[in-house]
């Protein structure tokens, strides 16, 4: 493979990555928003004062759950290449295609 082509390849490669990670995190934002808000207003619509619906463990709790998958998600994204490498991918996948070629000449 070209160097230039495999170059391409992993800069995409990594937009993509970042590209559903922006998006979960506004998907994140956004529904989590609307949820609190309507818990908020359905506990203030039962006598609720406003502090007490807004930090009633069930409002918070998508957003502690949640949370927590994102912060996964993150890790996977901008931690873990600088833990194992970024060019982890290729190095596997030299790995993988070496075993391969050492299979074919078992049976050659």
């Amino acid at each position: 493979m070209d160097s230039n082509k495999f170059k391409l390849r992993k800069a995409k490669n990594k937009v993509e990555k970042l590209k559903r990670f922006y998006t979960h995190l506004a998907v994140y934002v956004v529904i989590n928003t609307v949820i609190t808000a309507v818990k908020v207003m359905s506990g203030m619509n039962n006598g609720e004062t406003f502090k007490d619906a807004f930090f009633d463990f069930s409002t918070l709790m998508s957003w502690m759950v949640w949370g927590m998958v994102l912060l996964i998600h993150a890790f996977a994204v901008f931690g873990l290449p600088r833990i194992i490498g970024d060019d982890w991918e290729e190095r596997k996948i030299q790995q993988f295609m070496d075993e391969e070629l050492q299979q074919d000449k078992k049976y050659k």
